[in-house]
């Protein structure tokens, strides 16, 4: 069962308040971490492969499935659970999270959902953010006497740096296929995939190709992505935008003709 399924659909501000605490003693411990279908964001895969010392490709052989989403067609990395009779999180055991301090955003937000809907205003449209909570029949975290905000949860569950980071990438699943246009082929799923999730790849795709002959990209942006993931992230939206025809978010060059045909 996913979490959403349980999810009450009233939408909440950074300032509406619940009670809820989570702790080893409670009889519901770790019982939410088990036959749950968890979405992974970009970061999320860049904290785990660090944290276990190996590849992004690796980790994603290992411990993800691919799921096309219906409407968008979208390729998306979920977290593959156990073989087991409890279809437990591979990197939960009894004592708790192994991997705590490096846990997927969905966990962090647990019990608080997170969404984005695109809202038309005089300006144009922009994305509008909102929370909603996750009442599971099991849970008990709801019935202790901690008293939290939308925005004290988020702070103390530092799911800021996540949000900050993955922000330009959730924007893109508010994008959905056209009524009647054709989904997306097989090769723009492969690069929305590689470039959302296998930051190795991506990063080998853009320095021994012809990606930096073709594309004028400035050197500050060339330095920052050669080492740090989470410029990589931000270049990697860009490059799907780009990619999907959303926007010009990368600029050829004068002469990247020449190279194309080899890309």
């Amino acid at each position: 069962m996913s979490k959403l399924d349980s999810v009450v659909p009233e939408k909440y501000t950074l300032d509406s308040k619940f009670k809820f605490r989570c702790h080893k003693g409670i009889k519901c411990f770790t019982h939410c971490c088990s036959n749950v279908e968890i979405l992974l964001t970009p970061y999320d895969v860049v904290r785990l492969k660090k944290r276990l010392g190996i590849s992004s490709g690796d980790f994603l052989e290992k411990y993800s499935f691919i799921k096309i989403d219906e409407k968008s067609s979208h390729p998306y990395a979920i977290l593959k659970m156990n073989d087991d009779e409890r279809h437990r999180c591979p990197f939960v055991t009894d004592e708790g999270c192994t991997v705590y301090t490096d846990r997927p955003a969905n966990c962090r937000y647990y019990p608080v959902g997170q969404g984005t809907l695109k809202k038309d205003t005089e300006d144009g449209p922009v994305d509008e953010e909102f929370y909603f909570f996750i009442r599971e029949p099991h849970c008990y975290g709801f019935h202790e006497k901690q008293q939290w905000t939308i925005e004290s949860w988020r702070k103390d569950q530092e799911v800021d740096l996540y949000d900050q980071v993955n922000r330009g990438w959730r924007a893109l699943q508010l994008r959905k296929n056209l009524l009647g246009q054709p989904a997306l082929d097989p090769q723009k799923q492969s690069q929305f995939y590689m470039a959302s999730y296998d930051l190795d790849k991506f990063r080998e795709f853009i320095f021994t190709s012809n990606f930096l002959n073709i594309f004028d990209i400035d050197d500050e942006t060339v330095e920052k992505i050669k080492t740090d993931d989470k410029e990589l992230i931000q270049f990697g939206v860009r490059y799907v935008r780009y990619v999907m025809m959303l926007e010009e978010s990368l600029q050829l060059k004068q002469d990247a003709g020449k190279y194309r045909k080899n890309k």
